[in-house]
This record gives C-alpha cells, sequence and structure tokens, in this order.
C-alpha cells in the first residue's frame, strides 16, 4: 500500500473569481514507504501546490489524496496528518523564535502533549540526527547560529515529530556546494536509520541524480514524466522542451558522443562518468598497441 495516493487531483486558487488560477490538473501518482521520491519542473509548474496537499495544508479542489491512509480533505484527522508528515519549506530557519534552539526544537513535541523527559529525548535525538550537539547548541540562541547551522536546527524542529514522511520544498536553497552535499547526505541517512518516506521538490538536478528512486516532472500542473533519474534523464530533449535542464554528467557524455567518442549517455554520477571515460581511455590505448610498429 503506497504511503502517498494522489488521484486526479486538481487544485484552484481564488475558484469563482477573476484571479482563478489551475495550479494542478488532474495529478495522479503514488508513492512508496521507505522511497525517496524527487519532484522537479520549472517554477509554477505546480510542485509546491502538490506537496502542501500532503499535510493538509491546501485541500483538493477535485480528486483526493491519500497520506498514510488520511483522506487529507478530513479536517477531523488534520490533527494526526501534521503528525505523520513533516513540512520543511524553503529556508525554514526563517521559523526559527524561541530564545535557544532547545526551546525551538521542543516546540512540535510539547504541543503534542508529552512529558518534559519526552520532550527532552526528542529533542537530543532530533538535534544528534542533524549532528548538532544538544548540550553546546541546544543552550544557544538560534539567531547567534551560522546559516547552515540554522538550516539543520529548523530541520531538527520538524523531525522531533518523528514523522512517517518527511517533505522538503528546496531545502538546500541558499546553502553553499558543500553544506548542500552535507544536508543530502544526513536526509538520505536519515530514511535508512528510521525508514521514514523523503519527498524532494528541487530545482538540483544533481541532487536527484544521486538520491531519488524515482522523479516525477511537472510541467503547467500536469503530470508530464515519472520514472527512475536514469530513464528521465535519458530523455534529454524532452526536459529541454519542458524548460529542465540534466545533471552535469549527463550533459558531458553526451558532448563526449558528439565527438565521436562510443560513451554511455545515460550515467548520472561523477563516479560513473569516471569509470566510462577511463574505459574508452583503455580501450583506445590497446587498439594503438595492437597496430603494426606501435
Amino acid at each position: 500500500m503506497p504511503v502517498i495516493k494522489v488521484e486526479n487531483l486538481t487544485h484552484v486558487y481564488s475558484r469563482g473569481t477573476p484571479f482563478e488560477v489551475t495550479s494542478l490538473d488532474s495529478v495522479s501518482l503514488e508513492i512508496q514507504r521507505g522511497e525517496f521520491y524527487a519532484l522537479v519542473g520549472a517554477t509554477g509548474s505546480g510542485k509546491s501546490t502538490l506537496v502542501q496537499h500532503f499535510n493538509g495544508i491546501l485541500a483538493p479542489t477535485g480528486g483526493n489524496v491519500r497520506v498514510c491512509g488520511i483522506d487529507v480533505a478530513n479536517k477531523g484527522l488534520r490533527r494526526e496528518l501534521w503528525h505523520r508528515v513533516g513540512l520543511v519549506f524553503q529556508q525554514p530557519e526563517h521559523q526559527l523564535f524561541e530564545e535557544t534552539v532547545f526551546d525551538d526544537v521542543a516546540f512540535g513535541p510539547r504541543n503534542l502533549g508529552l512529558n518534559n523527559a519526552e520532550v527532552r529525548e526528542r529533542v537530543i535525538d532530533a538535534l544528534r540526527l542533524v549532528d548538532l550537539d544538544p548540550e553546546e547548541v541546544g543552550r544557544t540562541s538560534p539567531f547567534r547560529l551560522s546559516g547552515g547551522m540554522r538550516r539543520k536546527a529548523a530541520i531538527a524542529g520538524v523531525l522531533a515529530l518523528r514523522p512517517e514522511v518527511l517533505v522538503l520544498d528546496e531545502p538546500a536553497a541558499g546553502l553553499d556546494p558543500v553544506s548542500r552535499r552535507q544536508l543530502m547526505e544526513r536526509i538520505d541517512r536519515l530514511r535508512g536509520e528510521r525508514g521514514i518516506t523523503v519527498v524532494l521538490v528541487t530545482h538540483n538536478m544533481e541532487e536527484v541524480a544521486r538520491w531519488a528512486d524515482r522523479v516525477a516532472v511537472l510541467h503547467k500542473g500536469r503530470l508530464a514524466m515519472e520514472a527512475p533519474p536514469r530513464e528521465v534523464f535519458n530523455k534529454t530533449e524532452e526536459l529541454r522542451a519542458l524548460g529542465l535542464d540534466v545533471p552535469a554528467t549527463v550533459e558531458l557524455m553526451l558532448r563526449l558522443q558528439a565527438r565521436g567518442l562510443p560513451v554511455r549517455a545515460d550515467l548520472l554520477t561523477i563516479d560513473e562518468a569516471v569509470v566510462e571515460i577511463a574505459r574508452i581511455l583503455n580501450m583506445e590505448r590497446n587498439m594503438e598497441m595492437r597496430q603494426p610498429g606501435v
């Protein structure tokens, strides 16, 4: 049974007014438990609108969405849904407001009605999951932390709720490349350790290629593609027609092909590209050695 099931989802903003806009049009997809699922698409394609249905921030105009077996349109189950689905927006550090990091991370568990011991245990666990020292950082004002550490603290606040599904809307936006990689590594490690489902909204195709099990491509509110990354990124021209790039590795291999080198173009990571290029170089070297007089 999928952890998220979307059937013919349509969402219309400002319905019945002169400003009416259809953001999603008959979108259907399923996300399996424990999956790392990526959502990509040009700006305005409907990605953020889609994921805001996953924890009930938005309700469908048409169709239905079930998450962890809960109909998101059922207002009576909205609180339970919030506990099961953690949503991290772009630049979540802007949501920090308490005097200390500990109190910020504790805000959600306290609202669950947990006792002090349970709250403390969850805060310590969540901070450690994002590699923040509970004793040192926990006593610090979040506004004295670096940008990357504030981002981690904000994500810890969501993890402290121990969600079954973690939805991340451009979580690494504004971070330097090293911090981006570290954040994504921790998210994937968390998925492995806790078995949570991760839904990632991103414009970074390298992240999709490296981490995602499957990727959905949205275009003007419709589902244009859905497949494993290797299959999606093999449709280079179709992606470009949708206003999307391919990972740099795929672009490199395509350029090598254009120069006559018999390399594969469906390679997604730098490590795969290095192995393939080394294979071609060794093959050419062996051919030269077989030539008379060499």
